[in-house]
């Protein structure tokens, strides 16, 4: 790196790149397409543009980051940044400037561009039995000849009206229960946890209750608020990890908390700051917004707001210890990270959690701010790689209740592929890396507005059609400084590798067909890293000043991924003994998002109908739902977790060959039937050397 460049590393957008020494964050920001809020135009005087310098080696990144490598900290900064926040390494970006490699984290409140996390729900079928039940109970007034403790008094009264017997009271609910009974001229609502223990208890009568639901993933979060009476979906909140700032993967991860001292308990805390803001995101949602009140001329005091009500919209203004329940699902390192369990172990062979079974743990423990006594029920953990988010889908599937041959696939940082049927199942975990979500390629981003989301080749004349997030119209219909493309993100991957495929750009090998090439000027030899690439989105389409570009690095990128999970999916299909599968289920963002014929062209997994694949969304999510709302679903996930079969893939006698099969566009070996309509033979069955071409 030249002396005058630094590395500068943004998350949890992933973006990085060199800047020239002596820019401040801002500055940098808009080098490598960063979208940091700016109000002021960089006055010093809004304190929009807050960014957290971290602390650290990150090997991942191969930099060390302190906060030393960025100038000194000015007094402008002080109405904005507390003395606490201060020391953990928060700046203003307009006055920080850079002097030394950094890794910067964008709060979500100061990034103008927002993530686009696609964590909706979706409309399944549940058994309404939540683990949180309401009791609306009028108990006699103590007396002289009835001089019996509140709590006897409570509990005798909901054995005899309800049948609940030998219940137990949390320490915190108990202090507060003389005082609740008084205040409601003893007619209360109970809110008991599992038929066992009494979490709280409210005055007067109440019909409603609520939990949330909250899938953990490596690199996005999603809580779901749901009504435990009704089972409704009252708001969704997303968010994304705030620990991708260690590492796009859990083995950067792991190793963030091997050589750091205090690695693990950052880690920790951060994930769990990040599932508080979640519910309070969700919370504050039930209440009307509130717009702070213009000051008049030369008013002085505290700001005041006042709310904005919508017409026929009903607000339950919620409160935090209204949320009574809550489940999580994650992968097995997620998950030792945000218990502060050692997750050393699960990234060393033969890869063992510390804990396979469901935890039931008071949230306070975990410091996660709701209803003082509830539970937190944590699902538990198929092996090293596979956890309770791979659980949370077979929850909403239930694949094991039916005879069909399914194959789920959940593709992420981490793939996990579910196989089998109700009288057998199989999981494994594929290493696909970042790759799909936009990390580790040239212009690979995460989804967020000016992230080319969709792309088409014409065959014929190899011009580029595509489509950005934020914008409705495609290039197609667009003038080129109207585009304002910034990168490419995960569905705009998957579309380009199969794009380029039937294109014939690249061969099925997926080094690019020079010779078709020749000539042609979106193709060209990088002069600085010598690599040969193809311009996606010229420069006067992007805003960030330059040509948006696939390289042959890239390409090799997204087979590696690619090829990983189509390995996987046929050494399943050897241990299960089947040749085909009823269903393919592609489950995560790309489940909402992806282009099913594309996925089968780029080979994603082995030959099926197109008409059998099918996008299921954020599954896992759904599966925490399941287990919000139904308290069976907790006991067949522990069921799931035991009784799933989990597949090592890399010690598989064939996996080096199958991997190495399975890199090359759909597969070195394997037919795919179902494409010879989709794709052009001369494409499809094509020698190692690449297509011929038919005469024109």
């Amino acid at each position: 790196m030249a002396d005058d460049k630094v590395m500068v590393i943004f998350q949890p957008s992933g973006v990085r790149g060199e800047v020239p020494k002596g820019v401040n964050v801002i500055e940098a920001s808009r080098l490598l397409g960063v979208d940091i809020e700016a109000l002021c135009g960089e006055k010093k005087v809004c304190g929009k543009c807050i960014v957290r310098i971290e602390e650290g080696n990150f090997e991942k990144y191969n930099i060390k980051s302190s906060m030393d490598h960025v100038s000194s900290w000015k007094e402008e900064e002080e109405p904005f940044i507390n003395a606490e926040r201060k020391a953990k390494g928060f700046r203003l970006g307009c006055i920080a400037d850079i002097q030394d490699d950094i890794l910067v984290f964008v709060p979500e409140e100061s990034r103008a561009g927002k993530q686009v996390v696609s964590k909706a729900a979706r409309d399944i079928h549940i058994d309404h039995n939540p683990a949180v039940k309401l009791y609306s109970i009028e108990l006699q007034k103590p007396t002289f000849e009835d001089k019996i403790g509140d709590f006897e008094r409570l509990t005798n009264a909901l054995e005899r009206e309800h049948g609940l017997q030998d219940l137990t009271i949390d320490i915190v609910a108990l202090r507060k229960l003389p005082s609740i009974l008084r205040e409601g001229n003893w007619l209360v609502t109970v809110s008991v946890w599992n038929d066992k223990e009494i979490i709280r208890t409210k005055p007067g009568v109440h019909t409603e209750s609520y939990g949330i639901a909250i899938d953990v993933g490596t690199t996005t979060c999603a809580a779901y608020l749901c009504n435990l009476q009704t089972m409704e979906v009252i708001g969704t909140s997303s968010l994304m990890n705030p620990q991708c700032k260690y590492g796009e993967d859990v083995m950067a991860r792991i190793t963030f908390h091997m050589t750091t001292p205090d690695g693990l308990q950052r880690m920790s805390d951060d994930i769990i700051e990040g599932i508080n803001d979640l519910i309070n995101k969700a919370v504050t949602a039930t209440h009307p917004e509130k717009k702070k009140v213009r000051k008049k001329k030369g008013e002085t005091g505290p700001d005041e707001y006042r709310e904005v009500i919508e017409e026929d919209k009903t607000y339950l203004r919620l409160e935090i210890e209204d949320i009574e329940d809550i489940t999580i699902g994650f992968n097995t390192a997620m998950h030792h990270i945000l218990l502060g369990l050692n997750p050393e172990y699960v990234g060393l062979a033969p890869f063992p959690p510390v804990i396979h079974h469901s935890l039931d743990i008071k949230a306070r423990d975990l410091k996660i701010g709701i209803n003082d006594s509830s539970y937190v029920f944590a699902l538990p953990n198929e092996a090293g790689f596979v956890g309770g988010d791979n659980v949370g889908v077979l929850l909403a599937e239930e694949p094991y209740k039916h005879d069909e041959i399914q194959l789920i696939i959940d593709i992420g940082t981490n793939g996990e592929l579910i196989l089998g049927n109700r009288h057998k199942l199989l999981s494994s975990s594929c290493a696909t890396g970042p790759a799909m979500e936009g990390a580790q390629l040239a212009f690979g981003m995460r989804a967020a507005p000016g992230a080319i989301e969709r792309i088409e080749i014409d065959p014929e004349t190899l011009e580029v059609d595509y489509k950005v997030i934020g914008r409705d119209e495609t290039r197609k219909f667009s003038k080129p400084e109207d585009m304002k493309a910034k990168g490419i993100c995960g569905s705009g991957i998957l579309d380009v590798l199969a794009e380029l495929y039937t294109a014939g750009v690249i061969t099925k090998t997926g080094v690019f067909n020079k010779k078709y090439l020749k000539g042609h000027k979106r193709f060209r030899k990088n002069a600085d890293t010598k690599q040969p690439e193809f311009v996606l989105a010229w420069k006067e389409e992007s805003s960030i000043d330059k040509d948006i570009v696939i390289t042959q690095k890239d390409v090799r990128q997204i087979q590696l991924a690619k090829g990983a999970l189509y390995a996987g999916c046929k050494l399943m299909m050897k241990r299960m003994g089947v040749e085909k599968v009823d269903k393919v289920k592609i489950a995560g963002a790309f489940g909402t998002h992806v282009d099913r014929t594309k996925a089968l062209v780029m080979g994603l997994f082995p030959d099926c109908e197109v008409e059998s694949i099918y996008g299921v969304g954020n599954a896992a999510g759904d599966g925490c739902r399941a287990a919000l709302l139904n308290v069976q679903k907790r006991t067949e996930a522990n069921w799931c977790s035991r009784n799933v079969e989990y597949l090592e893939l890399t010690v598989e006698p064939t996996f080096e060959q199958d991997f190495a099969e399975a890199m090359q566009l759909p597969h070195m070996v394997d037919k795919f039937p179902h494409l010879e309509d989709v794709v052009p033979e001369h494409i499809l069955n094509q020698s190692p050397k690449g297509p011929k071409f038919p005469e024109k």
